[in-house]
């Protein structure tokens, strides 16, 4: 019995969604549908893909094996359909970019609206959440990471460095004691990330300055800036965050100063995409254009 390519789209979203009932309401297919063509496909390959546990269902080996050779075909069906539509002169169709919730906010809103200005045909979809987007599970076609991840059959290219300062507003400032050197930042409200959600060490900034307490805390940058901007206390920010937050000031510039990077993170087989390829290329442009416009803009 030879494999049926549609049975191999069954097994990777399986794969992905890690249960019958997932990959049902990916492919619009009720959950004993997937299981019957998940069944003939390891019938055709005389061997069990899939074992079922209390988490759902989890690859065996050989089924280990097969997704690499899975997600090649999906990519080049993807290209053949591709390059019979032909290439035009604007981008077309829809692509997700999965992004933690400082480029989500602050760099993609504007970056995406110019890529959507010259590919009027394109829908573009932002997916901002504060965890790593799992690639693997097809929760994107793309990512912006501050970690180059080292694991799985993934395209990492290193967008651009940006920095960090400590930052509290011209009303806090005014009320509150001087902060001139590290140490007196003990005697101030911190505001940060809820420490056991730090999802990417990169992220862990108070912990490198030392320090303890965080006062008022959230998963989200944005929600960190209200705070700031509130007038309640000091914290952390993106140099390219600032020209949004017009009463905060920088503090402590020559004794602190963080610098992390943005890494643009693809599915391996995607290279062969010459539309995935372009739109890739304009969102890396894009990204470090607009970090250093706004560095520059917000300076103080």
């Amino acid at each position: 019995m030879e494999p049926h390519w549609d049975d191999m789209k069954v097994f990777l979203a399986v794969a992905r969604e890690e249960s019958l009932s997932g990959a049902g309401r990916l492919l619009k297919l009720d959950p004993a549908t997937v299981g019957r063509r998940i069944a003939r496909l390891e019938a055709a390959y005389d061997t069990p893909l899939f074992a079922k546990s209390p988490q759902g269902y989890t690859m065996t080996a050989a089924g280990e094996r097969l997704l690499a050779h899975g997600e090649q075909a999906e990519a080049a069906m993807r290209s053949a359909s591709e390059a019979l539509a032909g290439t035009t002169e604007g981008l077309t169709g829809q692509i997700r970019i999965g992004a933690p919730d400082g480029s989500a906010n602050y760099l993609l809103p504007q970056v995406c609206a110019q890529i959507s200005d010259e590919n009027p045909d394109l829908d573009i979809q932002i997916l901002a959440l504060p965890r790593v987007i799992n690639l693997s599970r097809r929760e994107a076609d793309m990512a912006i990471t501050v970690s180059a991840p080292t694991a799985g059959h993934l395209l990492v290219q290193k967008i651009t460095d940006y920095k960090l300062h400590m930052v509290a507003a011209r009303q806090y400032l005014r009320r509150h004691a001087p902060i001139q050197k590290v140490e007196d930042l003990k005697g101030h409200r911190m505001i940060g990330y809820i420490p056991d959600m730090i999802f990417d060490r990169e992220l862990d900034y108070l912990n490198d300055i030392g320090v303890e307490r965080v006062a008022l805390s959230s998963n989200s940058v944005s929600v960190q800036l209200r705070h700031a901007s509130h007038g309640s206390g000091v914290c952390v920010a993106h140099d390219f965050t600032l020209p949004f937050h017009g009463n905060l000031r920088q503090i402590l510039t020559d004794r602190i100063s963080l610098t992390r990077s943005f890494y643009l993170v693809r599915h391996q087989g995607d290279q062969r995409s010459e539309r995935l390829n372009r739109f890739a290329e304009a969102l890396s442009r894009g990204i470090r254009d607009e970090v250093a416009r706004l560095e520059g803009h917000g300076a103080s």
